[in-house]
C-alpha cells in the first residue's frame, strides 16, 4: 500500500506540531514548508518531517509543496499575530489553489472568534457567524473561502475547539497568560472571573480527533466542521485547582490578569493589542456543542486534565526537576 503523504503549514507551531507528529504516528509522511528549511532540517534531523523551502505567502511554493499529498494542514498564522489583514487570507487562498492542484483535503483549526453575542452561549456548527471583531470577521472570511472553493470539488474540513493548551503552544493564553514559561509556578494570572466558565483544548486531543475525522473520509462532506467540547472548566476555578495539584501546590491561588495593562502596552507590544481585542471571551461563558462529533466518532478523544498539564507545565519548563 503507498505511504500517504501530508503538508503541514505551520509545523513549528503548536497545532501544526501536533498535527505532524500525529500523521506519522499512523504512518504518513509529513512534509513541511518552511522559508529556512535548510536550518530546520539540519536542526530537526530526529522528527521525520520533510522540510520543503518555501513561503506560505507564495501561491507557487504551497502549490509545489503539495504535490501529491492527500492532506493539507493549514495551521500556520501570522508571527504574533502581526498583520492578520494583510496575510491571513492570502495564505488561505494559497492552501485552497494547492488543493485544487493536488486533490488533497484542506484541515483547518477553527476558532470561536467566528462567533457574536446573538450565537452565544452554546455554539453549533450551525450557528450564525455575526462576529465582533476584527480577527473574527477575517476567520470567517477563511471559512467563507473554504465553503465556496467545496462547490468546485476542494474539499474541507474545520475542527473547532477551545483555548489550546499543550508542551509546545507558544503563542496561547496559556503560555501568556495564566504562567510564565521557563519558570516554576509560584502564581496562576488569570484572566476570565470566578463563576464564568472557559473551554479549554489539550493540543494532543486536537489533533487525534482530526486524525479520527480524516480517517472517517467516506463520511465527510466537502466542507464540513466539528465542534470539540475539550476541557470545560464549569466556573473558571478548575484549570487553576489542576495547575496546583500538578505542581504540588494544592492552596495555589490565582491573581486576576492585569487587563488594565493591556491598553497601555498595546502601541508597543502588538500581542497585547489583540488579546485585548479578545477580552470578550473571558466576560461569558461559550461552549461548543461537539453532538455532532460523538454522532460520528462516539466518543471525543480526551486527556485527563491533571495528565494534559503534566505534559504541557514539562514541555514549557514550569515543573520543578
Amino acid at each position: 500500500m503507498k505511504q500517504q503523504i501530508a503538508l503541514v503549514l505551520g509545523a513549528t507551531g503548536g497545532i501544526g506540531n501536533a498535527m505532524a507528529k500525529k500523521l506519522m504516528q499512523r504512518g504518513w509522511q509529513v512534509r513541511a514548508l518552511h522559508r529556512r528549511a535548510d536550518q530546520m532540517a539540519a536542526s530537526d534531523r530526529d522528527s521525520g518531517i520533510i522540510w520543503r523551502q518555501g513561503d506560505a505567502m507564495q501561491e507557487q511554493d504551497v502549490i509545489a509543496a503539495a504535490d501529491g499529498v492527500s492532506i493539507i494542514v493549514h495551521a500556520v498564522n501570522p508571527p504574533a499575530y502581526r498583520n492578520w489583514a494583510q496575510l491571513v487570507v492570502p495564505m488561505i487562498d494559497n492552501s485552497i489553489a494547492a488543493a485544487r492542484a493536488s486533490g488533497a483535503r484542506i484541515i483547518l483549526p477553527g476558532t470561536v472568534y467566528n462567533y457574536g453575542a446573538d450565537a452565544f452561549p452554546d455554539l453549533r456548527e450551525v450557528s450564525p457567524q455575526n462576529p465582533s471583531t476584527r480577527k473574527g470577521a477575517i476567520r470567517v472570511q477563511l471559512e467563507q473561502r473554504l465553503r465556496q472553493a467545496a462547490q468546485s470539488g476542494v474539499r474541507s474540513l474545520v475542527v473547532r475547539a477551545g483555548d489550546f493548551f499543550g508542551p509546545h503552544m507558544a503563542n496561547s493564553w496559556f503560555s501568556q497568560g495564566l504562567v510564565k514559561p521557563g519558570q516554576p509556578v509560584a502564581t496562576v494570572s488569570y484572566p476570565g472571573q470566578r463563576g464564568i466558565g472557559h473551554q479549554w483544548a489539550y493540543l494532543p486531543d486536537v489533533a487525534e480527533t482530526m486524525m479520527q475525522l480524516i480517517e472517517h473520509e467516506p463520511a465527510l462532506a466537502a466542507f464540513d466542521t466539528f465542534h470539540m467540547n475539550g476541557h470545560w472548566d464549569a466556573d473558571g476555578t478548575e484549570m487553576v485547582a489542576a495547575i496546583g495539584r500538578v505542581t504540588g501546590q494544592p492552596g495555589l491561588k490565582a491573581k486576576s490578569f492585569p487587563w488594565w495593562l493591556l491598553p497601555l502596552a498595546a502601541p508597543f507590544v502588538p500581542v497585547f493589542r489583540e488579546l485585548r481585542e479578545m477580552s470578550y471571551l473571558w466576560r461569558q461563558p461559550l461552549r461548543l456543542d461537539n453532538r455532532r462529533l460523538l454522532q460520528l466518532l462516539g466518543s471525543e478523544p480526551h486527556t485527563r486534565l491533571d495528565e494534559a498539564l503534566k505534559a504541557t507545565l514539562g514541555g514549557m519548563g514550569c515543573l520543578k526537576q
